[in-house]
C-alpha cells in the first residue's frame, strides 16, 4: 500500500474532530454513517467504516491463490504460537 498524501483533522475542546472529505471518499462513508477505530501496534489506530454491511465488503480481500487445508491452518497457528511464547 502507498501513501500518497497525509489528512489531518484538528480535536476539539469536546474531543470531537472532522473526518476530512478525502479519507471520507476513501472510506465511502456518508452522513450517519459510523466509523471504529481500531487499536494497530505502536500507538497507531486504524479508521475503518462500521455501517457496512458484509456484501458490501465483498470482494475487499483478494481470494487466496492456494487452497489452504485446516491441518495446514492449524501448523500454521501453532507455529506462531511457538514463536510467541
Amino acid at each position: 500500500m502507498e501513501i500518497s498524501t497525509m489528512a489531518t483533522a484538528t480535536l476539539t475542546s469536546k474531543g470531537q474532530i472532522t473526518i476530512p472529505v478525502q479519507v471520507r471518499t476513501a472510506l465511502g462513508l456518508e452522513t450517519g454513517d459510523r466509523v471504529e477505530f481500531v487499536e494497530m501496534e505502536d500507538g497507531k489506530f486504524s479508521i475503518i467504516a462500521a455501517s457496512k454491511t458484509v456484501h458490501d465488503l465483498k470482494g475487499l480481500i483478494q481470494k487466496p491463490t492456494k487452497t489452504v487445508s485446516l491441518e495446514e491452518m492449524n501448523h500454521a497457528i501453532a507455529a506462531q504460537g511457538a514463536k510467541a511464547g
